[in-house]
């Protein structure tokens, strides 16, 4: 219940039907927020990460507003801005599949690096009074030996992380020519189990469960020896947060501190579901990278100082998390298959 008297902040969310996206807008409707997010119109409903936030806008209830547009569009976010006049903009809206920017560099770079100038410059223009978050990336640090900290030079190893360093630039310099309030939040790996299924965690945790239940055989990866610094989404949307409530705009490292590999992680995926890896995981040259990134590990003591922030779930805790979650989604999708009511080729 609001209390009467009290000021609803306002919040704009681009990538809010994303992993971050929707754990961000539980996060803010919890402490009170009108929440306003950016969807691209599509013929089927791709809102199901928010679903269970959203209420009709006829609803006197309702505190989250979406709102049609495209971060490629800069007309259109400079008069959103304008209508919405949002407190605090979280920019996590993005090409954010690393392996698929170098399929797709060019759209990687319109949307991933020009979109976050486009919403700089509606700021500039409309000249609202707002506070500015970028989900900017630790695939930026790329080829630079670990731990990665805010002082680490930049060896970006993929059109995404050229485009991330390019966004993370221009946050910088309109902070400082426009006395923008803008952080950037550097944020390792993080997971749960609304990832997208074609991210390597989700993707791991998906098929281990369905073959645990017979529902496929094989699960093909790219390079298993690739370390990551994996932490929870939902403990990650707080630092977002607490970035913005500070007196003044910095950027900070967001990370847990550990380093696993892929081959760890599915590792104790599938010894959780009583499997070997090695009997189910085969490798497939095309998932690899034309240049990888060996090693991710992250140091957010700046964070844990100024922010009072840290992590609350531990790499197995995660496992577990979506472990769980996957297991159940194929306990129901083996109940249709054994009914007779299948996918692909089958009937419906």
């Amino acid at each position: 219940m609001i209390q009467r008297g009290f000021i609803m902040k306002k919040a704009f969310i681009t990538g809010i039907t994303g992993q971050d996206g929707s754990y961000l807008a539980e996060l803010l409707l919890c402490k009170g927020y009108e929440i306003h997010g950016l969807i691209r119109r599509a013929s089927t409903f791709n809102t199901d990460r928010i679903d269970h936030l959203y209420k009709d806008f006829h609803d006197p209830q309702a505190r989250i507003y979406l709102h049609y547009g495209d971060l490629s569009v800069s007309g259109q976010l400079t008069d959103l801005l304008q209508e919405i006049r949002p407190d605090e903009i979280y920019h996590l809206g993005a090409q954010s599949h690393v392996r698929v920017s170098f399929d797709m560099p060019e759209y990687t770079g319109d949307v991933t690096g020009l979109g976050t100038i486009r919403l700089l410059e509606a700021i500039r223009k409309t000249g609202i009074k707002t506070r500015f978050y970028q989900a900017s990336s630790s695939e930026m640090f790329g080829a630079a030996p670990p731990p990665q900290r805010e002082a680490t030079p930049f060896q970006p190893q993929s059109p995404y992380a050229a485009a991330k360093v390019y966004a993370y630039y221009v946050v910088r310099n309109y902070r400082d020519a426009y006395n923008l309030f803008a952080s950037n939040g550097i944020l390792f790996n993080h997971e749960s189990p609304r990832r997208g299924e074609t991210f390597v965690t989700r993707k791991i945790t998906r098929a281990a469960t369905r073959i645990k239940l017979g529902l496929q055989d094989k699960l093909f990866l790219g390079n298993l020896e690739a370390k990551r610094d994996w932490g929870f989404a939902g403990d990650y949307v707080e630092a977002m947060w607490l970035m913005l409530q500070q007196e003044r705009p910095d950027d900070y490292v967001i990370a847990t501190g550990e380093t696993h590999s892929v081959r760890e992680f599915a590792e104790k995926v599938f010894a959780k579901l009583g499997l070997d890896y090695q009997r189910h995981v085969a490798i497939d040259p095309r998932y690899f990278r034309p240049t990888e990134v060996d090693v991710l590990l992250g140091d957010a003591t700046k964070a844990r100082k100024a922010l009072n922030w840290a992590p609350k779930i531990g790499f197995d805790q995660l496992i577990d998390m979506m472990v769980a979650a996957d297991l159940e989604a194929a306990e129901k999708e083996k109940t249709l298959v054994d009914a007779g009511f299948t996918c692909g080729n089958h009937r419906l």
